[in-house]
């Protein structure tokens, strides 16, 4: 069974403790990219995206972590499995119940692949 995966809206750049300030610097000041409105953690409307800058005190290097939605997560997530990608929940906590999980390209690149309403 396949499932359709598509793109999502969120962006996350993890950023090292040491380059952080100027990163978030850069989307304000430099860019003037608008703040996400009504929320704590910083992040950018970045055309119909959201980009949001996530300190990372653990980091040597930033990366950019990427969303894709998928109507219902047990199917995607066996798809994904069968083409032989890896599957790493444990990067960062989802929390109980969350219909949803991290894959990671060919490339390494972190993807959350969810269902659109698992918030």
């Amino acid at each position: 069974m396949t499932s359709e995966i598509r793109g999502g809206i969120n962006i996350a750049m993890k950023v090292p403790t040491h380059l952080y300030a100027e990163t978030v610097a850069f989307y304000r000041d430099v860019l003037k990219l608008e703040r996400v409105p009504e929320r704590q953690e910083v992040g950018f409307l970045f055309g119909p995206n959201q980009l949001w800058i996530d300190e990372a005190p653990g980091y040597s290097q930033s990366e950019v972590w990427l969303e894709l939605f998928a109507a219902e997560f047990a199917p995607a997530a066996a798809q994904l499995s069968a083409a032989g990608l890896t599957r790493n929940d444990a990067i960062e906590p989802l929390g109980d119940g969350f219909r949803g999980g991290w894959f990671f390209n060919p490339a390494g690149i972190v993807h959350m692949v969810r269902e659109p309403d698992a918030w």
